[in-house]
């Protein structure tokens, strides 16, 4: 990603949750390393707190909380080179919107006088389970769509092709930040984690089974310690609303933990560092022990479903349940399985791994096509698929979630507010919405599920 000056290229990066943060700085530095990365927070439910950013870990030289509305604003003021969206797709397709608003000759001044636009990335955070359609077609426009896996890469540009939309911005890489040292053998004690998830699986009955389980688990093996890794605290958001924390449940269970099992938090990293076997439904975190050589298992003693997001591990040979596991099973994963999902472990064959060189020549595709478009004399204009005419239905929706009509301009009420400038909220600004918060999450983790129950009788 050369610059045309001297001075490093500045990237932005905006993201609406922990994860998505963590996805879009990494994914910056593969991409290049000697970058300005400025990080914008888009405000919102899932906003992450300054705790959940510490362990990410991921860096920025600045980083402050923005409306959608304000981002478009900045980036048209401070002409990056690249700008990287890692949002929910309803918010890529606004900032699309907003931003192609922004850079049209016809209305800006700048693009009028010939400045160059920034080059627009964006992508998805793990694996791709549900609203693939949707999910897809709400990032068409970008420059390019990374796809984290040869198996994504298809479906995507099989997406597009089939409503007659341009699928040249897929481009194959992986997830940005598999990596650590290679699993070696067991620990001492052996470690057993189970990679909680914040709504898989959502019911009450199946995640205080999934908890019983983990802790049966350490009972019967009182030589291996039992760690049940949480996303986030009670009061924090992620990508997904957790209804029903472990913490509440583990609290609510009859009698303590054993002295063998214990809830963690921490970065996933770190915590992979002294595992030796990963036991988890769905998450994202399968790829990352995978990619270690770590055995890892999927579990199907709910069943191997949609909803689940377990199908995605067809084929992998690490699918498996917790009586297996209590028996002693460790799952051996297919390697083909492996090249396929983008996952390059440090065991695979080189020919089998992604992009033929392994994990560290899968940006190589990314890196290359961004360039590209970077010293490209002249960037069309940002054409997303939905617009006023092909959604007429849907889109202005999207769009008024984040303050803009249905021409990508703010709406009345948006445009005139006051921006807020600075880096993260003060203190006071913390407090308050730490306590809007708490109410959202008392509706969501209360109110909700009993309206759901009413429902139902």
């Amino acid at each position: 990603m050369p610059s045309r000056t001297t001075s490093s290229p500045r990237v932005a990066v905006l993201a609406d949750s922990d994860t998505r943060w963590k996805w879009g700085a990494l994914t910056a530095y593969r991409i290049q390393s000697d970058i300005r990365l400025d990080g914008y927070l888009l405000r919102g439910r899932a906003t992450p707190t300054v705790r959940q950013l510490d362990e990410v870990g991921a860096r920025a030289d600045s980083l402050r909380e923005i409306r959608g509305v304000d981002f478009v604003r900045s980036v048209d003021r401070t002409r990056y080179d690249v700008v990287v969206l890692a949002c929910v797709g309803g918010a890529v397709q606004a900032m699309l919107h907003g931003l192609a608003r922004a850079w049209d000759p016809q209305t800006s001044a700048a693009a009028a006088a010939g400045a160059r636009r920034p080059v627009v990335v964006t992508g998805y955070v793990g694996v791709v389970y549900e609203k693939l359609a949707d999910g897809l077609l709400l990032r068409h426009g970008a420059d390019v769509v990374l796809a984290n896996s040869r198996h994504d890469a298809d479906r995507f540009r099989e997406v597009y092709r089939g409503v007659g939309a341009d699928d040249g911005s897929v481009v194959e890489c992986a997830l940005p930040f598999l990596g650590g040292d290679r699993y070696t053998g067991e620990g001492d004690p052996y470690t057993v984690v189970f990679a909680a998830q914040p709504s898989v699986p959502e019911s009450r009955a199946d995640r205080t089974y999934l908890l019983r389980r983990a802790v049966e688990h350490a009972r019967k093996h009182p030589d291996r310690e039992v760690l049940i890794k949480l996303r986030s605290k009670p009061g924090e958001h992620t990508t997904h609303i957790e209804e029903l924390p472990y913490q509440k449940l583990a609290a609510k269970s009859p009698g303590p933990l054993p002295a063998n099992c214990r809830l963690v938090y921490g970065n996933m990293g770190e915590v992979l560092d002294r595992t030796d076997l990963m036991v988890t439904v769905s998450s994202t975190a399968a790829l990352e022990s995978l990619h270690r050589g770590i055995p890892t298992a999927v579990l199907t003693d709910l069943g191997i479903r949609e909803s689940l997001g377990n199908h995605h591990f067809l084929g992998s040979g690490c699918l498996a349940s917790w009586d297996e596991l209590d028996a002693g099973h460790r799952p051996e994963p297919d390697r083909e399985w492996l090249a396929r999902a983008g996952v390059a472990s440090m065991g695979v064959p080189p020919a089998l791994k992604a992009g033929g060189g392994g994990y560290e020549k899968a940006f190589d595709a990314a890196r290359a096509r961004v360039t590209e478009l970077r010293e490209a004399e002249h960037l069309p204009a940002i054409a997303p698929y939905y617009t006023p005419r092909t959604a007429p239905g849907y889109l202005p929706g999207i769009l008024a979630r984040h303050g803009l009509d249905p021409q990508g301009e703010p709406l009345p009420g948006y445009a005139d507010a006051p921006e807020e400038t600075g880096g993260l909220r003060r203190v006071a600004r913390e407090t308050v919405r730490e306590a809007a918060r708490g109410a959202y999450r008392h509706g969501v983790q209360r109110v909700a599920p009993a309206i759901r129950r009413w429902g139902q009788l």
